[in-house]
């Protein structure tokens, strides 16, 4: 296996799948830095515990203007972060050059990279797409969630994608097992290990990430899953 850095992509054509918090989990599990390329507010950048109307700079958007690498924020059981701005959506990069710039932070830092995206095609999103070893597609079982995947995998089909079924019921509806193999089969892309629903997630308030030891009894599974969803990415 390589030594280079590698960069892991967690992107999805809707919102709502699960995208910040694998991407998230994923970046402390690896020791990653997670580079955050949303700007709405629900990202991981306000979830991490940065504010930035409490700030008077701005690191992402500083270095793309100054083309100096940003220094990571250190976090404490969570990853270290690289913060998103709600500026970035007027003033991200074209693709390519979203690309050359995570290929250069990933290789001065010599640490990997998973980035956080927004949802959809916006060029931030494209950049970081083509820069990955491999993209990450959340995918919810439900027909509006397979439309979007379905229409992701065709358009993408010369790309590194791993789909990560998430937020799977207890007892899954055979027709979604069904769909879900269906375009992922036609596609030729792998589907990764899946992660659970979890009713107790979207109320956490924490910043830490879940499966930062010690773990909790309730966050096992979770932190298990995602381990394992670790474990496929890299291998």
């Amino acid at each position: 296996m390589s030594d280079e850095p590698r960069i892991y992509t967690v992107a999805s054509y809707k919102g709502g799948v699960g995208k910040t918090t694998l991407a998230s989990e994923l970046a402390y599990v690896l020791d990653a830095v997670l580079v955050d390329l949303d700007w709405d507010r629900g990202n991981a950048t306000r979830a991490w515990g940065y504010r930035t109307e409490e700030r008077s700079n701005a690191p992402m958007l500083d270095a793309i203007e100054t083309g100096r690498t940003p220094r990571p924020l250190k976090g404490v059981r969570k990853a270290d972060l690289v913060p998103c701005h709600e500026d970035f959506v007027e003033t991200q990069p074209a693709p390519d050059v979203m690309a050359s710039l995570l290929e250069r932070w990933a290789k001065e830092w010599g640490r990997d990279l998973v980035v956080d995206t927004h949802p959809g095609g916006s060029p931030s999103t494209l950049g970081a797409m083509s820069a990955a070893h491999r993209i990450l597609v959340p995918a919810p079982f439900g027909e509006k969630e397979h439309e979007a995947l379905e229409g992701m995998v065709q358009q993408l089909a010369d790309y590194p994608l791993m789909v990560i079924p998430s937020r799977v019921p207890p007892v899954p509806p055979a027709r979604d097992i069904e769909r879900l193999r269906r375009i992922t089969e036609a596609a030729g892309v792998p589907v990764g290990p899946p992660i659970s629903h979890y009713v107790w997630m979207p109320r956490r308030t924490r910043r830490m990430a879940v499966s930062a030891p010690p773990v909790t009894k309730q966050g096992q599974g979770f932190a298990d899953e995602v381990a394992a969803v670790a474990q496929a990415v890299v291998v």
